[in-house]
């Protein structure tokens, strides 16, 4: 009796240590699929790199002009409306000329007058019963008459506004009855006129990117209102200085805040992208979603950018040979894709790398790689 009572429990550890083995062996097993799943491999090989550099700009006219007064007038009449095209030199408003007219009449009957008395006081000084100084004072006031009429004259011109280039009117004009003030700080705009022909990006590239944009480069970008179209354009200026001119600590456009900041903030620089739109169907202020076209590599070798690491020494990836095991390559990279970089020295065509993924998902788009590094948001 006693001895079934030994097996028995000898029997019940036997069991109990299965499973805990088993557990154990389950949990081991897990943890190496987990971690054989989270770790990869990939080959080195040959593919067609293209580098792009992606921000955000708006679509502008390349030609545009603000049409304000050069005098003070209330607008008496507007000749055109939003879309009409017109030509250089027509007429597309007028101002209330009434007290123009008036100056300009009264400097008229000025210059009769003095021009009289100059006449007469010449006259009596040929005869010799004049003096010279009369003559002179004469001559002044005539002479001070005839330029006045030229500014009231050039002032009831200025009643009759002009556009000052051929294009599209865009936006509505102010209307009829509006005061127009002239002025070089902040004068009525009365009118807007843009050749919408001819259309340029301006887009903000951030400091680590600039460097790589070259003038000529060619671009594609898209628009919301067709999201199946992609549109061409060109690099055509970039500008020298960042958007805020944060160098210039001298500078009305620098405050003191800003200039606090500078350090902590992202420096951005214009760049100006030629537009081709034949069919003439982007509108002025749409938000344009570019990848610059920075470099691009026929038959490069390319390693995932998933097996590229970095240390004190520089670039290494890890090489699996035949056995499985791995051994740290040190490597010269070229340029960069969205996925994918070039290798440079390091590694031959068909070597296998472990390439680790913190995500669960890659594209598996071969034929060409972008680099599309993020810009500044949407303007």
């Amino acid at each position: 009796m006693k001895l079934n009572k030994k097996i028995t429990a000898a029997i019940a550890v036997i069991v109990i240590a299965a499973c805990a083995g088993g557990g154990w062996y389950y949990h081991q097993t897990q943890q190496q699929a987990q971690q054989a799943a989270a770790v990869e491999t990939a080959q080195v090989e040959r593919m067609n790199l293209t580098s792009k550099v992606s921000a955000t700009g708006t679509i502008r006219p390349v030609d545009s002009v603000e049409v304000s007064p050069k005098i003070t007038a209330r607008i008496s009449q507007v000749l055109v409306k939003e879309n009409d095209r017109v030509t250089a030199g027509q007429t597309v408003a007028t101002l209330d000329g009434k007290d123009y007219q008036a100056k300009y009449d009264q400097a008229q009957y000025k210059v009769t007058n003095t021009r009289l008395d100059y006449e007469r006081y010449k006259m009596l000084y040929d005869q010799g019963a004049g003096t010279k100084q009369t003559l002179d004072n004469a001559e002044y006031e005539y002479n001070t008459a005839l330029s006045n009429l030229t500014a009231a004259e050039s002032d009831l011109a200025e009643t009759t506004i002009t556009a000052p280039m051929s294009g599209i009117v865009v936006g509505e004009p102010k209307p009829a009855g509006t005061m127009a003030v002239q002025g070089n700080s902040n004068p009525t705009v009365i009118m807007r006129i843009a050749d919408t022909s001819q259309k340029q990006i301006m887009a903000k590239i951030d400091e680590t990117d600039i460097g790589n944009i070259k003038v000529g480069q060619d671009a594609t970008f898209t628009v919301d209102t067709y999201t199946n179209r992609t549109f061409t354009a060109h690099v055509s200026k970039i500008s020298q200085t960042d958007t805020s001119n944060t160098w210039d600590t001298n500078g009305t456009s620098t405050s003191s805040s800003s200039s606090s900041s500078s350090s902590a903030s992202v420096i951005y620089y214009y760049v100006t992208l030629d537009v081709d739109d034949p069919d003439d169907v982007l509108r002025l202020g749409m938000t344009a979603r570019v990848e610059i076209n920075t470099a691009e590599k026929e038959d490069a070798l390319v390693v995932p950018i998933a097996a590229l690491k970095t240390n004190d020494n520089g670039s290494y990836v890890l090489r699996v040979n035949a056995s499985g095991q791995t051994e740290q390559v040190p490597v010269t990279t070229g340029i960069y894709s969205d996925e994918y970089v070039e290798i440079l020295s390091g590694l031959s065509e068909g070597d296998r790398v472990s390439v680790s993924y913190n995500a669960t998902s890659k594209s598996s788009s071969k034929s060409s790689s972008s680099n599309r590094r993020q810009g500044p948001p949407p303007m």
